[in-house]
């Protein structure tokens, strides 16, 4: 299971890469492999302010939906338009790449110093152990 080190993880299986004030956000390998493959990716709080744990869209896969969980708080600023149906409607990204081209939403962090409740790689990869 790849669980980058770079990255930190929320018990829901989300990811989040922080650079500056914004926060890129995915599903993690272990996520897409559970869910198999997604058939559309679905983000309708782009301009919305969410708070940490707030839903912000759903990934749907042939066998089951699952919401997606802010794992900071902030401003949708983004949502990768190559798994929008209306742009690349390609959401098998999330699949083949996770932690690159398959990455969902990014944020503007409310407060870009708050790391709590996220875990590191290595809590990560004890928690789906």
């Amino acid at each position: 299971m790849n669980v980058p080190a770079n990255l930190f993880y929320t018990e829901e299986h989300e990811w989040v890469m922080i650079e500056g004030n914004v926060a890129t956000i995915g599903i993690t390998d272990f996520a897409q492999e559970q869910l198999d493959e997604l058939v559309y990716v679905e983000v309708d709080t782009v301009g919305e302010t969410l708070s940490r744990n707030e839903v912000f869209g759903t990934v749907e896969a042939v066998k089951t939906t699952s919401d997606l969980f802010m794992p900071v708080a902030g401003k949708v600023i983004e949502f990768n338009g190559e798994l929008d149906e209306s742009d690349g409607d390609n959401p098998t990204l999330v699949n083949e790449d996770p932690y690159g081209k398959g990455w969902i939403v990014k944020v503007e962090l409310t407060d870009p110093d708050d790391r709590e409740g996220l875990l590191d790689a290595a809590a990560y990869s004890a928690l789906i152990s």
